[in-house]
């Protein structure tokens, strides 16, 4: 049975949130979304796997206004983003959220906002623009990381999961990261069945650098959650197909 999580890494392990969850939450709270495209919903009907990230901010004055992109992967392969706008219309007014299909709306959108072309020389205005650069391929954190890979193969369910070798180099390990992972879908299997793919990057005291490639799904009899680790990203990922076809 797989054990909840013990990291805030990535989304709340007691109820992980599903990418239908995801959205309906993002529409939710958005003053437009009865503006959004019937044929964009319905293609996100369905989404393997989802992604949030902050892509600018602007605050001055006592008013802010951020845009975030929200990215699903798709059971064709194809990725579609909704763009998130949030901001508040008077000084430490209470955000309100909006949604757009196009990056050219939410521009358009944020343009109409008040926030002051020249904040007073007192107060410097925060902007950030998030933009594809280099940057080293994990960022590892010290944090307990050698107990997290106990505990990590301890929850795994397949039987081909890591054994003892890996387990005595892991104990080794000094930090470590987590980020889940995107790319070749795994086919749709019945309603409401999903997938999650996470990559656990540890960092171990001699330098060396190891991955485990967990998979949490609900292709399970009772559409329980079931936790798997792999050694590769190619044998979960080949985990998930098998586990898919299994229920479709």
């Amino acid at each position: 049975m797989s054990v909840p999580y013990e990291t805030a890494a990535y989304e709340p392990p007691e109820s992980p949130e599903s990418p239908e969850e995801h959205l309906t939450r993002l529409l939710g709270r958005a003053l437009n979304s009865f503006e959004l495209p019937d044929e964009t919903i319905g293609r996100l009907e369905g989404a393997l796997a989802h992604d949030s990230s902050l892509h600018s901010a602007h605050h001055s004055a006592g008013l802010h206004r951020e845009t975030y992109r929200h990215t699903w992967l798709l059971a064709d392969g194809s990725a579609l983003t909704l763009w998130e706008l949030v901001h508040n219309t008077t000084p430490g007014g209470a955000p309100q959220h909006e949604v757009y299909v196009d990056a050219e709306e939410l521009r358009a959108a944020g343009a109409r906002l008040p926030l002051p072309p020249d904040p007073p020389e007192f107060e410097l205005p925060m902007v950030m623009q998030l933009s594809p650069v280099l940057e080293p391929r994990h960022v590892y954190v010290p944090d307990d990381s050698a107990d997290h890979a106990r505990r990590l193969l301890r929850r795994a369910e397949n039987p081909d999961r890591p054994g003892a070798e890996t387990a005595a180099l892991l104990a080794t390990a000094c930090a470590h990261q987590i980020t889940q992972a995107f790319g070749r879908p795994c086919r749709a299997g019945r309603a409401g069945l999903c997938f999650s793919l996470y990559e656990h990057a540890f960092l171990l005291i001699d330098g060396q650098e190891i991955s485990l490639w967990e998979v949490e799904h609900t292709a399970t009899p009772d559409g329980r959650h079931m936790c798997e680790v792999y050694k590769t990203e190619d044998a979960a990922r080949d985990a998930m197909e098998r586990r898919a076809a299994q229920v479709s």
